[in-house]
């Protein structure tokens, strides 16, 4: 069995981590975890803090599930390994900056970080470099996503992972072909480019769309999360995984698979 720490607890991700765990034979919900000041209400039969660097003493080796924010993961991550929990991160919108701290953190206990805990997105982050390998340079490549919104940060993780996917594959480097935006009177589009484009609004919980526009046809690739069940599953399958784990690099969907 797998001891679980819920971190944001009381939020929409917490409160369905929660209820997954408690619902998993395989899982045991040892703490549940809010910022300061915000534990009240939090009646689980776990230990219950504001104070993650006070609760983890009394739950040695739980691993961390944690969708909060990027400067909170971070912060969780250097708590993480100064305890040798383990710890799973489906926080979006870390910067390089973050994700070289997360790293640091993983060299002292094992951290896990995806920008998108669906299943099916990490399968498609395997396969899609055959397609861009099949089809060749003479189709141009775009990226669109659309979330609720809530969301703060654009794009979002996962549409610059899938972008960043689709540069490799073609033996680009990302930063130099990337275009987020498009406005006023722009040329004709460069071969060598990669377009990511976001809409906001509404509920949707998350959908990325992959073009391949080639000569006298399309290819469109879609992916479309109906519900956070899926990011909270994928979460729960990591910390199962991580649980026997060893620390040395920062693990991913990819190191599951």
């Amino acid at each position: 069995m797998t001891d679980i720490v819920i971190l944001g607890a009381k939020g929409r991700m917490g409160t369905m981590l929660i209820n997954r765990t408690l619902a998993d034979e395989s899982l045991n919900l040892v703490g549940a975890c809010e910022r300061k000041g915000h534990a009240d209400g939090l009646n689980y039969e776990c230990a219950v803090s504001d104070c993650l660097e006070e609760l983890l003493p009394n739950v040695p080796g739980a691993v961390i599930v944690d969708f909060t924010a990027p400067e909170a993961s971070v912060a969780m991550a250097k708590t993480a390994a100064k305890h040798g929990n383990p710890a799973v991160i489906g926080t979006t919108g870390l910067n390089p900056e973050q994700q070289a701290e997360l790293a640091e953190s993983a060299k002292k206990t094992p951290i896990f970080w995806a920008p998108n805990m669906s299943v099916g997105i990490n399968v498609l982050l395997k396969i899609m470099p055959l397609l861009v390998q099949a089809l060749g340079e003479s189709y141009d490549m775009e990226v669109v996503e659309t979330h609720h919104r809530m969301k703060k940060d654009s794009p979002s993780g996962t549409a610059l992972k899938l972008a960043q996917v689709l540069a490799e594959a073609r033996g680009w480097v990302y930063d130099d072909v990337k275009k987020h935006c498009r406005d006023g009177i722009i040329g004709e589009r460069p071969q060598k480019e990669i377009g990511v484009q976001t809409l906001r609004g509404g509920d949707v919980v998350g959908e990325h769309t992959m073009f391949f526009f080639g000569p006298g046809e399309r290819i469109e690739v879609t992916h479309r999360a109906h519900s956070r069940e899926t990011f909270a599953a994928g979460a729960l399958r990591a910390a199962k995984w991580l649980a026997r784990q060893k620390p040395g690099k920062l693990y991913s969907m990819a190191d599951i698979f």
